[in-house]
């Protein structure tokens, strides 16, 4: 009775670290991160994002010129005016201060917004090919590289960036 006992005690252990042993093998990493950067896609997106951000800059460096030359003409001509002339042109400037901050504000959630909708598809496309390969190599469980400290089981790097025909 204790040779069956220790029998199917050693049994429990192999068939427990055989079936751990196959979980482990089932499972891989990815930086995706890495992978959305080598997609083409990803760079059209940075150049369009990059060049609707020159935009936004060139239109803010041109209202603050010219908010630099109202105020400036309006310190010199401030001992010619009268106090409420000179009340007025001070609260036209806090005006233009304040749209230009609203601008930038709005600029600031536009490229924000438009960044976005451009990398929506991206991430979405690099996280079909990563399913597609993980279900091809029958992989059960596919984490996030960029934050492992070891990371032992199967890069899908090669795999993913062959199936995006990169």
């Amino acid at each position: 009775m204790k040779h069956l006992k220790t029998l199917l005690f050693a049994t429990a252990l192999f068939i427990g670290a055989t079936s751990f042993t196959a979980a482990q093998s089932s499972i891989a990493h990815i930086d995706t991160q890495e992978l959305i950067k080598a997609m083409p896609e990803y760079k059209a997106a940075q150049a369009e994002i990059e060049k609707l951000g020159k935009t936004y800059q060139q239109t803010i460096e041109g209202s603050i010129k010219e908010l630099e030359t109202k105020l400036k003409q309006y310190d010199a001509e401030a001992p010619s005016q009268t106090q409420e002339e000179n009340q007025k042109r001070m609260q036209e400037v806090e005006e233009m201060k304040q749209s230009l901050g609203q601008y930038q504000q709005q600029a600031q959630q536009d490229l924000q917004k438009k960044e976005f909708d451009l990398l929506k598809p991206i991430t979405e496309k690099a996280k079909s090919a990563i399913e597609k390969v993980a279900t091809a190599q029958n992989i059960e469980y596919v984490l996030e590289a960029g934050g492992l400290i070891v990371a032992k089981g199967k890069n899908l790097m090669a795999d993913v960036k062959a199936e995006l025909g990169l």
